[in-house]
């Protein structure tokens, strides 16, 4: 068992809670080479929702909307946090004029399926270390109802460990790849060129019709409530599994570093060998993650 500070056991009581309040989980029971699925327990939702502390009712209606739309703006507050995350141009007059006509090209609402009892789906987030590779975890993976994976990771030439299904891929300029035209872009921006990139090229990277942005205040949210604002800001597959506890049962895969504790990718080989994680709080969220894991909040999977 990891030992974490006092407010981070409280977020962890905190995301159980969050996740039996709004789904009706079910039971796993999955032999795998490397580990074994827990079975969830099922929880009557109406029921969870009024117990427990108050604060933690607080904690969860403090959380943002993940996705921005015409209806979910961004805060000037909000927008003066998001616009230190990197160097750009701007303010928050052109951000606003630049997500309208960003709307004006693609929905004006994100089309996320909302939580309901009667519906239970299973989530892979994939990541991109290179402790998958020899993983043998593709069809696991695939087996999934959705399976998100991270900028550039390819399948192509690595089904075995990482399958072939993609059905959402989070991306931002720099990462951008070409995506089929049934899988969903999730775009995170940093700065307003980001937008102003989206703007101009939403066809020859996705179906327009299948984008969706995250949110600032989202961003700055998982940044202070989750991570206690360690790390420059945080890294895209942290945001992805916060957003998704909400939402899904989730299964977490390539995440961490190697054996060897480099944090590198499972498609290339890098110069660094001891290449670490940069802006990110990358052993701060790997701990947070390997913590919900523990507590059966999401399965987490390692190979040995």
């Amino acid at each position: 068992m990891y030992r974490l500070g006092r407010r981070q056991t409280a977020l962890s009581t905190l995301l159980t809670m969050m996740v039996a309040s709004v789904f009706l989980l079910r039971s796993w029971d999955v032999s795998l080479p490397h580990t074994k699925l827990s079975k969830s327990r099922v929880c009557a939702c109406r029921k969870c929702l009024t117990e427990g502390d108050p604060w933690f009712r607080e904690m969860i209606s403090s959380s943002s909307h993940p996705f921005l739309s015409k209806d979910h703006n961004t805060s000037e507050n909000d927008f003066k946090w998001w616009r230190r995350l990197q160097p750009g141009r701007g303010d928050f007059k052109l951000y606003n004029l630049t997500l309208n006509k960003l709307f004006e090209v693609i929905p004006p609402t994100p089309g996320v399926v909302g939580p309901s009892p009667r519906r239970c789906r299973t989530c892979a987030v994939v990541g991109n270390s290179g402790n998958l590779n020899g993983s043998y975890y593709g069809s696991l993976i695939d087996g999934h109802d959705i399976v998100i994976r991270m900028n550039k990771g390819p399948t192509e030439g690595f089904e075995a460990d990482v399958g072939n299904k993609t059905t959402h891929r989070v991306m931002y300029p720099h990462s951008a790849v070409k995506l089929d035209n049934s899988s969903r872009m999730v775009f995170f921006a940093y700065k307003i060129n980001d937008l102003m990139w989206l703007q101009k090229h939403p066809d020859r990277i996705a179906n327009k019709d299948l984008v969706m942005i995250l949110n600032p205040a989202f961003m700055r949210y998982v940044h202070e409530a989750w991570l206690q604002k360690k790390g420059h800001y945080l890294s895209t597959g942290f945001i992805t599994i916060a957003q998704l506890v909400l939402s899904c049962t989730v299964s977490i895969f390539g995440f961490g570093a190697d054996k060897h504790g480099s944090w590198n990718h499972y498609f290339e080989i890098l110069q660094n060998k001891r290449f670490k994680t940069g802006n990110h709080a990358g052993n701060h969220e790997h701990t947070v993650i390997e913590e919900l894991h523990s507590t059966e909040k999401i399965q987490f999977f390692v190979p040995q």
